[in-house]
Protein backbone atom coordinates (compact mmCIF):
# COMPACT_ATOMS: atom_id res chain seq x y z
CA UNK A 1 0.00 0.00 0.00
CA UNK A 2 0.94 3.46 -0.58
CA UNK A 3 1.21 6.19 1.82
CA UNK A 4 1.37 9.86 1.46
CA UNK A 5 3.18 12.17 3.97
CA UNK A 6 1.64 15.47 3.17
CA UNK A 7 0.56 15.56 6.79
CA UNK A 8 4.55 15.83 7.72
CA UNK A 9 5.22 18.20 4.46
CA UNK A 10 2.37 20.51 5.40
CA UNK A 11 3.80 20.35 9.00
CA UNK A 12 7.71 21.36 7.60
CA UNK A 13 6.01 24.09 5.71
CA UNK A 14 4.35 25.81 7.85
CA UNK A 15 7.14 25.50 10.11
CA UNK A 16 10.14 26.52 7.50
CA UNK A 17 7.47 29.57 6.81
CA UNK A 18 6.18 30.24 10.20
CA UNK A 19 2.39 30.44 9.26
CA UNK A 20 -0.86 28.13 8.94
CA UNK A 21 -1.26 26.42 5.92
CA UNK A 22 -4.68 25.17 5.11
CA UNK A 23 -5.94 22.51 2.52
CA UNK A 24 -7.43 25.09 0.77
CA UNK A 25 -4.85 27.56 -0.06
CA UNK A 26 -2.98 23.82 -1.05
CA UNK A 27 -5.83 23.43 -3.66
CA UNK A 28 -6.04 26.97 -5.20
CA UNK A 29 -2.30 26.50 -5.76
CA UNK A 30 -2.35 23.32 -7.04
CA UNK A 31 -5.45 23.05 -8.61
CA UNK A 32 -6.14 19.69 -6.72
CA UNK A 33 -9.70 19.77 -5.40
CA UNK A 34 -9.57 20.10 -1.41
CA UNK A 35 -11.76 16.94 -1.01
CA UNK A 36 -9.66 14.83 -2.78
CA UNK A 37 -6.51 16.42 -1.14
CA UNK A 38 -8.60 15.81 2.24
CA UNK A 39 -8.98 12.23 0.92
CA UNK A 40 -4.85 12.09 0.77
CA UNK A 41 -4.21 13.31 4.06
CA UNK A 42 -7.34 10.90 5.94
CA UNK A 43 -8.00 7.75 3.89
CA UNK A 44 -5.62 5.26 4.75
CA UNK A 45 -4.22 3.63 0.88
CA UNK A 46 -6.38 6.58 -0.96
CA UNK A 47 -5.30 6.96 -4.43
CA UNK A 48 -5.07 9.23 -6.64
CA UNK A 49 -3.67 10.03 -10.12
CA UNK A 50 0.04 10.89 -10.69
CA UNK A 51 -1.26 14.68 -11.70
CA UNK A 52 -1.65 14.85 -8.43
CA UNK A 53 1.23 13.53 -7.17
CA UNK A 54 3.52 15.94 -9.43
CA UNK A 55 1.44 19.16 -8.46
CA UNK A 56 2.17 18.51 -4.96
CA UNK A 57 5.88 17.46 -5.12
CA UNK A 58 6.24 20.80 -7.32
CA UNK A 59 4.10 23.16 -4.01
CA UNK A 60 6.60 20.93 -1.76
CA UNK A 61 9.52 21.24 -3.97
CA UNK A 62 9.86 18.03 -2.81
CA UNK A 63 10.51 14.48 -4.43
CA UNK A 64 7.63 11.73 -5.11
CA UNK A 65 9.78 9.64 -2.26
CA UNK A 66 9.71 12.71 0.36
CA UNK A 67 5.24 12.61 -0.80
CA UNK A 68 4.62 9.12 -1.11
CA UNK A 69 6.31 5.68 0.16
CA UNK A 70 5.06 2.15 0.53
CA UNK A 71 4.27 0.45 2.89
CA UNK A 72 3.40 -3.54 3.23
Amino acid sequence: MLRFKLKELIAKKEFAEDRQITLKEIAAETGINRMTLSKIVNHKGYSTVTDNIDKLCNYFDCNVEDLVERVK
